[in-house]
């Protein structure tokens, strides 16, 4: 994507000039430090440098935007009191804001809330915030503040589609130019698209020569949709890993602005974002949020595909608001993410030493993970993982290796089902033909939900399979076979649609067919 042109004379860009350099974040912000990661710097070749927001008081940058949107609000405005809904960073950003200014604000929750963000909410809101709990889903907590805004007259606080919150946010891009003002290519996570549209209308006005890379989560890119379509749409879902940046409509201010003056758009998979918090702990020993990784997940992955070197490079640490059962599977997956890791499904013969031979035939290789299920009297079928020295590269040298010894390999590293549900259940298949068909189901994650999921199902058809995994997100994920006569599968699809749930069928998937079906 080309460079487009910033001129300086354009009114709307000089008034967000005046904002961000006015807005007074500083009342309860700090001026957060732009680290060198010296062992990533060394890896790829290039200095890079993040910019540690995890330093905030509310270790996220919304409390800038959050305050700098009260701090504009007339004393008329302040006394009828604020409200917001949210689950996250910009619930904990608004209530530190209202504390410190002595406004009263109300703030939204969804039930599903975890216990560690309300108290999070409550600590830093103090007697000025009061926490409301409503519905199961962001969307539904938000339009009941919008409601209580409206009956009450109070003041909606929006997280990202407000001037005067793109331009709190935007002070980053002022100590930025500040403590290096030589950055080359700065890379910036993108959810609603404040945070980058508040750093891109500065910095482009400044700095027109520097490279402003948006960094998107696969589950997740909205801008990316809106950019396709010439404006924003609206996601029919959003994944549930990288909840920070989990939305499913980009802002319309913030689309305006980073269609002017983002230079290029790229995503991330939630293995390379894993791997980004692994790159941050070893430089830093901060453990980011996975939405806070995105522009290092992004600088390793642009590097890559692009052959830079000796460039300085820039990213945002936005965030390290973790839940701390979310590092299992950040553990799990970072090592697919940075390419050290392979997983494969192999057939071997079912006779005695076949298994040493295998193992002779991956040689000095390290085995992480080695799950065997016996599958007929002539074969077994293995679920593999390895330990890879030199990437992706080594790997299919080792498949093609594996092949001329007339082993049947099939490459499960990309595949979402065998890595999230698979790898745990190699061992069991059914003893007798079922029509069966598998679905993976995503539900609000509360206590109970797992029963009340269960209920909503129903007895109408027998269950042949499950597997539940909780990895600390709003969310929870099923895999679930179902014994469908053909007869009746129009009815299941009528009944599925009416559950309400998200849910994708997996019974083509490889892994499925190969470890667990007839």
């Amino acid at each position: 994507m080309e460079t487009p042109s910033h001129p300086l004379d354009d009114a709307s860009a000089i008034e967000y000039l005046k904002k961000i350099l006015l807005a007074p974040v500083y009342d309860v912000a700090v001026n957060s430090e732009l680290t060198l990661m010296g062992r990533l710097s060394l890896e790829l070749g290039n200095s890079v440098f993040l910019k540690r927001e995890d330093q905030q008081p509310v270790k996220s940058f919304k409390l800038r935007g959050a305050y700098n949107c009260i701090s504009q609000l007339s004393e008329a405005k302040l006394a009828s009191g604020i409200v917001t809904a949210s689950a996250g960073n910009h619930a904990q950003g608004v209530a530190f804001s209202a504390n410190r200014r002595g406004v009263k604000a109300t703030i939204v929750m969804p039930e599903t809330t975890p216990d560690i963000k309300i108290d999070a909410v409550k600590r830093f809101g103090g007697s000025a915030v009061e926490v409301v709990l409503h519905g199961t889903s962001f969307d539904q907590a938000n339009g009941y503040a919008r409601a209580l805004s409206e009956s009450h007259g109070m003041t909606f606080i929006p997280p990202f589609d407000n001037a005067d919150v793109i331009a709190g946010q935007g002070t980053i891009a002022r100590e930025l130019l500040e403590q290096n003002p030589n950055i080359q290519r700065l890379f910036i996570a993108v959810g609603g698209g404040g945070l980058a549209a508040g750093i891109a209308v500065f910095l482009k006005q400044l700095r027109p020569d520097i490279q402003l890379i948006a960094v998107e989560a696969e589950e997740s890119a909205c801008l990316t949709a809106a950019q396709k379509a010439g404006h924003p749409v609206t996601l029919p879902s959003v994944g549930i890993f990288a909840d920070g940046v989990a939305v499913k409509t980009i802002g319309d201010e913030p689309f305006k602005l980073l269609n002017q003056y983002i230079d290029d758009v790229m995503t991330v998979s939630n293995d390379e974002i894993c791997a980004a918090i692994k790159d941050i702990f070893d430089d830093t020993r901060v453990i980011a949020e996975p939405a806070g990784a995105l522009s290092i997940a992004a600088i390793r992955k642009y590097v890559a595909l692009h052959g830079i070197k000796d460039e300085i490079l820039g990213g945002i640490l936005c965030g390290a608001n973790t839940n701390f059962h979310t590092l299992r599977y950040v553990s799990e997956r970072c090592e697919l993410g940075e390419q050290k890791e392979a997983v494969f499904a192999v057939k071997l013969p079912e006779r005695a030493g076949a298994f040493k031979h295998f193992c002779e035939a991956i040689g000095s290789r390290a085995v992480t993970e080695f799950n065997y299920r016996f599958s007929a009297t002539t074969e077994a079928h293995v679920f593999v993982g390895i330990k890879l020295k030199r990437g992706r590269a080594e790997f299919a040298a080792l498949l093609t290796e594996l092949q001329q010894r007339d082993y049947q390999c099939f490459d499960l590293s990309d595949n979402e089902l065998a890595k999230l549900h698979v790898r745990h259940m190699v061992g069991g298949r059914p003893s007798t033909p079922l029509n069966e068909h598998l679905f993976s189901f995503y539900f609000p994650e509360y206590p109970g939900a797992l029963l009340t999921f269960l209920n909503t199902l129903g007895e109408k058809w027998n269950i042949t399979l499950f597997h539940y995994r909780n990895h600390g997100a709003a969310d929870g994920l099923v895999l679930c076979g179902f014994d469908i006569p053909n007869e009746s599968r129009a009815d299941f699809d009528t009944h599925l649609a009416a559950l309400g749930y998200r849910y994708e069928e997996q019974t083509d998937n490889p892994a499925y067919r190969f470890f667990l079906a007839h």
